[in-house]
């Protein structure tokens, strides 16, 4: 049982960063302390290494658990074995220093890019010796047939052998995806005894990005769009005239034009801004020629990047063509098709085994939203966005696709939606878009919402009408068992989102309340605050049924509920009508619910300080330690959890609708695409129950 690793290339090319990344993120969300050293670096003393960059800041490591070591350079890799004492002692001492702050250490050995990749393999491996740390080893699949990558395992089995490396696991990476079954059948003989894995090719990381050709080329960005996080389908030279260009230009293409081309550069933007014309990924404009004065008037309005370069066009289309992709010039796209096909292919449980590993003390709110992600792509479920059109949501809707979280619908009408993506270089391969106005489900779903409110005088024409509302679309697609969850909310009203719930999606019981919670992270823990958006002044009884909802809630998502029923008064050292109100509850919840910890009424104060809690109620198993706090009344709720998120800093992700019997959640019309992604995580692990 070991606390590192060091991960390794058995060949240049191999796409190691993938699995530093997919073993950095199963750890982190693992271990308290997670460090990344780096012992040879890519790059200049003066110049940051990429992936540490990435590292740092995706898991948002101190500078104690995230460490380089030395400019890989050609003077390194050719010590000789009399001369690596110095940099072998150096390595021993950072790794020594880190272990003293880490619980966990990923060492990333270096890629094998250099001028001599043979002596680069044998310098890798004498650190990981050194180290004392097991190898994962990654063996490049790309272009090679089943026999041959096999052939490759087998060598990189006994060159680290022959190195005197502990081998834990082997990864063969960019595999045809047709080869895969091949593949592993030849790795079960070639690494038998070792921890095997198979990663195809993933066209959403292999694929060059905008991003990718910038930061190769050194490209200056003038115009258009910042977005550079788009997939590039293929290369364009815009080198014939304007009518032909159109012809075979497709969305998702890089052009390259001389910047004096105004036909081309035209007929780029006003393909972009046409419904129903192909969009560019991006253009170069070459030979360092500036459009006319109005042609730049335009550009600052393109869709796209725009960027210049003083070399001719020839030149900048050959390097182009030769650009690598690099999952550390990517941002959430590229590293959420990253993570979703390590989760699909790797068995982190297995590799993790291998491990010592003590358990976080502290859950973190990096920690809690990647543990929600790994919860809801466990046992995938489908959940309908009802605002389909919504830029925000076509975003979050890619990267939850790509991550593998859960089976998606977006709602609205599909060439507006699929323009949108267009427009934006995103891909919505996969993702399921109905148009509530021409679904042939619609004319059922308005005879069932008819039954279901014939009561309150529904006629089937006014059903009609309602049902092209996304937000009751939704809700009767999950009422009816076609989706699991619905989300929306990001451009309409809370109102607008519960209602439909409220009509016919409803509580197990008549009786139930349907209230909400709030999670509120700090950076040390997570607090759970209910009820902040939905009962304006709730009863005795109702407040109680809040309580016991808001704990089960917790309790569902890793917070062991403790429940302090707030007032403003702690024990019996007030009166007044709310006073008794909560007093009434916090009996009510103790007689339904002995198994839960309560305390009430208390004060905040003494509900989370250990200090204000030993001198007001020194005996309670609550005070001090609460982390379900119910408000007694919507006012003090919504008001309080505000003032928090705004002046502690705390993350407030919210409102979780409870109570109904299936998952409707609510989002701020201020949401980002990071808090789509968190509430639809939710909203699918609530479905699982």
């Amino acid at each position: 049982m070991v606390n590192g690793l060091y991960i390794a290339s058995a060949a240049p090319g191999a796409g190691k960063s993938l699995v530093v990344l997919g073993i950095v993120d199963a750890l982190h969300r693992h271990v308290g302390r997670l460090g990344v050293f780096r012992p040879l670096i890519d790059g200049s003393e003066n110049r940051r290494d990429p992936v540490l960059s990435l590292l740092r800041r995706r898991y948002q490591l101190g500078a104690r658990q995230c460490r380089g070591g030395f400019p890989l350079t050609a003077a390194v890799t050719g010590l000789v074995p009399g001369d690596q004492g110095e940099l072998l002692t150096a390595a021993l001492g950072i790794y020594g220093r880190m272990s003293r702050a880490c619980d966990a250490i990923v060492v990333d050995g270096s890629d094998l890019r250099g001028p001599d990749p043979g002596r680069e393999f044998e310098l890798n491996c004498l650190l990981a010796s050194n180290l004392g740390l097991p190898v994962v080893a990654v063996v490049g699949g790309a272009g090679l047939s089943p026999r041959q990558t096999g052939q490759a395992v087998t060598a990189a089995v006994r060159q680290f052998g022959a190195a005197r490396c502990s081998l834990l696991g082997i990864v063969a990476n960019r595999v045809r995806p047709e080869d895969e079954s091949q593949v592993e059948a030849e790795m079960g003989v070639s690494a038998a005894g070792v921890l095997s894995y198979v990663i195809p090719e993933v066209p959403g990381i292999s694929t060059p990005t905008v991003a990718d050709v910038a930061s190769s080329l050194h490209l200056r960005s003038m115009w258009g769009s910042n977005e550079w996080d788009r997939d590039i389908r293929q290369l364009r030279v815009g080198g014939m005239n304007a009518d032909d260009f159109l012809v075979t230009l497709a969305s998702g293409d890089l052009v390259v034009v001389p910047g004096d081309r105004t036909d081309v550069i035209l007929a780029c933007v006003a393909s972009a801004l046409s419904p129903d014309l192909p969009s560019p990924a991006g253009i170069i404009l070459t030979d360092g020629l500036r459009p006319a004065p109005n042609v730049v008037k335009l550009l600052e309005r393109a869709p796209f990047p725009v960027f210049t370069g003083k070399a001719d066009l020839y030149s900048t289309a050959k390097r182009v063509s030769t650009v690598r992709s690099e999952i550390h010039t990517g941002e959430s796209r590229k590293l959420a098709a990253a993570l979703g096909i390590w989760s699909r292919k790797v068995d982190e449980a297995e590799l993790l085994e291998q491990l010592a590993l003590p358990r976080p003390t502290a859950v973190t709110p990096l920690r809690f939203f990647n543990d929600l992600i790994e919860r809801a792509r466990h046992h995938k479920r489908h959940v309908v966005l009802a605002e389909g059109e919504e830029l925000r949501i076509v975003r979050a809707a890619e990267i939850l696709r790509r991550r593998d979280v859960c089976d998606l619908t977006l709602l609205g009408k599909a060439a507006t939606i699929n323009q949108l993506a267009a427009v934006h270089g995103v891909d919505l391969g996969g993702v399921h878009i109905i148009d509530p106005a021409a679904a042939p489900d619609r004319e059922r779903f308005a005879r069932e919402y008819c039954r279901l409110r014939t009561h309150k005088g529904m006629i089937l024409e006014r059903a009609r009408e309602i049902m092209l509302d996304p937000a009751y679309f939704g809700t009767m697609m999950v009422h009816l068992g076609m989706a699991d969850g619905m989300v929306s909310g990001a451009a309409h009203t809370t109102a607008n989102t519960i209602r439909p719930a409220l009509e016919f999606i409803k509580g197990h019981d008549p009786h139930d309340v349907i209230s909400s919670v709030f999670f509120m992270l700090f950076p040390d823990r997570v607090l759970v605050y209910g009820d902040c958006a939905v009962v304006p002044d709730p009863t005795a009884g109702q407040l109680a049924q809040i309580a016991v909802a808001s704990a089960d809630t917790a309790a569902r998502f890793g917070v062991q509920p403790r429940i302090a029923m707030l007032s403003y008064s702690t024990g019996q050292s007030g009166a007044g009508t709310s006073v008794e109100k909560v007093r009434q509850a916090t009996e009510l919840v103790k007689a339904a619910r002995p198994d839960l910890p309560v305390e009430g009424p208390i004060q905040y104060d003494a509900a989370v300080d250990a200090g204000v809690a030993s001198a007001k109620l020194p005996s309670s198993v609550v005070a001090g330690k609460a982390t379900v706090l119910v408000f007694p009344d919507l006012n003090t709720g919504n008001n309080t959890y505000k003032a928090v998120e705004h002046s502690a800093g705390a993350v407030a992700v919210g409102p979780i609708l409870q109570g109904l019997r299936k998952p409707i959640n609510d989002l701020s019309r201020g949401s980002s695409v990071e808090d789509i992604i968190n509430t639809v995580a939710i909203t699918a692990i609530q479905a699982q129950r």
